[in-house]
């Protein structure tokens, strides 16, 4: 690992997207009104690695302990606006498997009105993340910003279909980097074969594409080479809302933090799987709280040994090349 410039010494992230209050009940308990949407998973994670600022709308029923939360990790609220009325809530409910999720409410309130205003202090900001909001609006974001050294977008089926979905590909060609699950992957590019829908996605401008599959990991193509980041195995699932943004969150973090070359492209997509584990351990974003930078390190760890399978050069068939095929 290079020298760890400190946080401090960091990257800044800019993160752009939703600040929301949760309601999620699962086969075993309920969370009700608990810290939610992308803004706050990612900048709760980020924070951990590197400075981060935040633009994000709220309601003036946004409870102040949530604020606090938010302040106290280090973020920069300056781009968190309050605005008249209520704050963006979503209720859903999980099925027994944790996979299947139904949503039973989802109140835009002030969010539906949200039309992000970049700070002067924040458009120089190197790395962007831009959460899933209005592509439209992701495009206004980047117009207002000077020439970041990384952008990196999340989406989702919503925008894909319909009048956003040409504004969706042009995006493409704005970023270097696009995250979205598998379902979403098929959607976007109209095809069923993973790794084909992400070369698909490749070829209209990002450098690397992460396809997210849940409780199987994440497949990711960067650049030209194939990477496969395993779930962690001994976690204990609760809440899976955040798993996604707490995966970029972790890869953002890590970039921010050792930089943006191959190697830490690599390292930051065990860094994405290691926070996306914690993430599920509680509701909400609770389990982000405190989360410190050792302990997602030593996740990645275990999840950079899952990842490798070492064997005897001797069990190999005769026929094969050991030299193309050795571990390294």
């Amino acid at each position: 690992m290079p020298q760890d410039k400190g946080r401090n010494a960091a990257t800044p992230i800019l993160v752009v997207g939703s600040v929301a209050l949760d309601t999620i009940s699962t086969p075993q308990a309920k969370g009700v009104e608990v810290l939610g949407g992308s803004a706050s998973y990612v900048s709760l994670v980020s924070s951990v690695f590197a400075p981060v600022r935040i633009v994000a709308v709220v309601g003036e029923d946004f409870p102040e302990k949530h604020h606090e939360v938010l302040a106290c990790r280090g973020i920069d609220l300056t781009g968190l606006s309050v605005a008249p009325g209520k704050t963006f809530q979503w209720e859903g409910v999980y099925e027994a498997d944790l996979v299947g999720r139904r949503s039973l409410r989802t109140d835009l309130n002030v969010f539906e009105i949200f039309r992000p205003v970049i700070p002067d202090s924040f458009r120089q900001t190197p790395i962007v993340f831009l959460a899933n909001i209005d592509p439209d609006l992701q495009a206004s974001v980047l117009d207002q910003m000077d020439k970041p050294e990384w952008v990196v977008l999340d989406t989702m089926d919503f925008w894909m279909n319909g009048a956003k979905r040409d504004s969706l590909l042009r995006l493409l060609g704005r970023v270097h980097a696009v995250l979205v699950n598998d379902e979403e992957a098929k959607l976007l590019t109209g095809l069923n074969v993973i790794p084909d829908a992400a070369c698909w996605i490749q070829d209209r401008g990002p450098e690397v594409v992460v396809v997210k599959r849940g409780d199987c990991g994440a497949l990711a193509r960067i650049r030209s080479t194939w990477f496969w980041v395993p779930p962690f195995p001994e976690g204990r699932v609760v809440d899976p809302t955040g798993a996604g943004d707490s995966f970029a969150a972790g890869f953002l973090g890590s970039l921010a933090r050792w930089g943006l070359d191959d190697v830490g492209l690599r390292r930051s997509l065990l860094i994405g799987g290691a926070s996306a584990s914690y993430a599920i351990e509680r509701f909400g974003a609770e389990a982000l709280v405190n989360l410190k930078r050792s302990e997602i390190l030593s996740r990645a760890l275990i999840l950079r040994e899952m990842g490798s399978v070492p064997y005897p050069d001797e069990a190999l068939d005769g026929e094969t090349d050991i030299e193309e095929m050795r571990v390294r």
